[in-house]
């Protein structure tokens, strides 16, 4: 076992949250170390967020921003939050994006002032972007600068297993009747296979998100719910989990399923049918830029009444020059697909994009565990309520990573407790990985079909026998196997898929992104 390493604070994760917070801290002082586990820092669904980050224009205002947020959540957010989110968000985008990190955030013709874009429920243009890489673009300078810090310790290829709570894991047998708190974790190095504690002062979770717990997203391929699983376990409070975001528009091109952002729409793409009939408009009075839960219910009910795979998203009415300087990813993606998006329309379907619920945290990023932090769209702060609003995802990603570090440098009378534990035991049965890719395939195929777009009371409660039953499978495979990165996931995946359909299932209201099919 490697030698015990030890931190004052410890943050898993990398994207826009976990880097945020880690300068944050850093710059406090602290001793900061980033584990992920993937080959680099650059993971996660930052990378993936094309649209951009709400910023703020001449004619905006907190209480417009606050308003906008409120009416897309369906009125189910936490105002307090939504308070400061739309107070001190387009603040921290000037003073971390553009004035530290000096985001090449598109400018106008006269390069002195910033194009703003609309987007989706939102009452003004105020959505800052880089071209349609807005996110990747983010996550570059970001990191770069957060790896010239010298007390920042970075360990790529780890794989966090469990967080190391007094209740669950100290030798002390009356450490059980001390308050919930966590100090650390235990950990895989992926590559030499050990397994070890590494001790915190404060740990944060910003793991991202849920999408690949369903068949078809949005998400990176490391979006299992691990940070949800991991804090479940752990005892922590978690809420608004059955709130899952469907994107409206992901590519429809065989198995793929990748982003055409909401930009496209706010620049004037329209959805039609595949008779060419606009289909919104008739729904919702924003038509192709209402809500997103709207909109990809008004493609599912579109394709269900014409029996037809997709819709399709026109932008044809731009010229080509046009399209590939403001979509250039986009753009050339498609013509890779054989689809010229300036001469045919974009054929495209829901897919899982964001999880709305998560580890429940107050304003600073606290969870209801001791020491213990979640940001990022792991963490549910209250927000988005049933709904998300685009373009807030990056938004709270940078505001409650910079109150995280803020808060996790103050450390506090007892936060420097870490009791001894029981030295990890090593199982070495041979795993099959046909077993997993099969689990896999069972944990999507149910949470797509019964725990989807449109649900009802008989598709969760199937989805709860299937799933609860797979899961006492996995937990007996994953005792007696050696521990990999792919069991691991497996293990956090089925965990969280668990707790998706039991949130499911005990929510009271069909609203937003959870709409209960003949639920009036």
């Amino acid at each position: 076992m490697q030698s015990l390493l030890n931190t004052d604070i410890l943050i898993i994760g990398s994207g826009l949250a976990g880097a945020t917070a880690a300068i944050t801290a850093a710059e406090e002082g602290k001793k900061v170390m980033i584990i992920t586990k993937t080959h680099n820092l650059k993971s996660g669904n930052t990378p993936y967020a094309q649209g951009g980050i709400v910023y703020t224009s001449n004619s905006d205002s907190p209480e417009k921003l606050k308003l906008d947020i409120i009416n897309a959540g369906h009125d189910d957010s936490w105002e307090e939050a939504v308070d400061k989110i739309s107070k001190d968000g387009p603040r921290l985008v000037k003073e971390i994006l553009i004035d530290k990190l000096n985001i090449d955030f598109t400018k106008k013709d006269n390069k002195t002032s910033y194009e703003l874009t609309s987007e989706a429920a939102h009452s003004e243009k105020r959505i800052l972007y880089c071209k349609d890489k807005t996110g990747d673009s983010i996550q570059d300078k970001i990191l770069s600068y957060l790896k010239s810090i010298e007390n920042i310790t970075i360990l790529t290829n780890h794989t966090a297993i469990d967080l190391l709570t007094l209740s669950h894991h100290s030798k002390q047998s009356k450490d059980i009747y001390k308050k919930p708190a966590c100090f650390g974790i235990m950990v895989l190095n992926n590559l030499t296979k050990e397994v070890f504690p590494i001790y915190a002062n404060r740990t944060i979770l910003s793991t991202g998100g849920i999408g690949q717990l369903y068949l078809h997203t949005t998400n990176s391929p490391e979006s299992h719910g691990d940070g949800i699983a991991m804090a479940w376990r752990a005892g922590a409070r978690c809420f608004n989990l059955h709130y899952i975001q469907f994107h409206p528009t992901a590519l429809y091109h065989g198995s793929e399923r990748f982003l055409i952002s909401e930009a496209v729409r706010g620049e004037g793409g329209v959805l039609v049918d595949n008779e060419g009939n606009d289909f919104m408009s008739p729904i919702h009075k924003d038509g192709s830029l209402a809500p997103r839960d709207i909109v990809a219910r008004g493609i599912h009910q579109t394709m269900l009444s014409k029996n037809h795979p997709c819709v399709y998203l026109d932008i044809t009415h731009k010229d080509q020059d046009w399209l590939q300087n403001r979509f250039p990813n986009i753009y050339q993606y498609c013509i890779n697909k054989n689809i010229d998006i300036a001469n045919e329309p974009i054929p495209v379907v829901p897919a899982a994009h964001y999880s709305c619920g998560g580890i429940g945290v107050n304003l600073q990023g606290h969870t209801s565990l001791k020491r213990l932090y979640a940001i990022g769209e792991v963490a549910c702060t209250g927000v988005h309520g049933a709904n998300r609003l685009a373009s807030t995802s990056l938004l709270e990603s940078l505001v409650w990573g910079y109150n995280a570090g803020k808060d996790a440098s103050i450390i506090q009378d007892g936060d420097d407790y870490f009791p001894k534990i029981n030295p990890w035991i090593i199982e070495k049965d041979v795993i099959d990985p046909a077993l997993i890719a099969q689990d896999w395939l069972s944990i999507k195929h149910t949470m797509w079909n019964y725990v989807g777009l449109v649900r009802t009371r008989q598709r969760l409660l199937r989805a709860q026998t299937i799933l609860k039953n797979l899961q006492n499978d996995i937990e007996l495979f994953y005792q007696r196997v050696q521990l990999t990165p792919e069991v691991i996931s497996l293990r956090n995946g089925i965990q969280t898929a668990n707790a998706i359909v039991s949130s499911a299932i005990e929510a009271k209201h069909s609203k937003g992104t959870h709409y209960i099919k003949n639920s009036e």
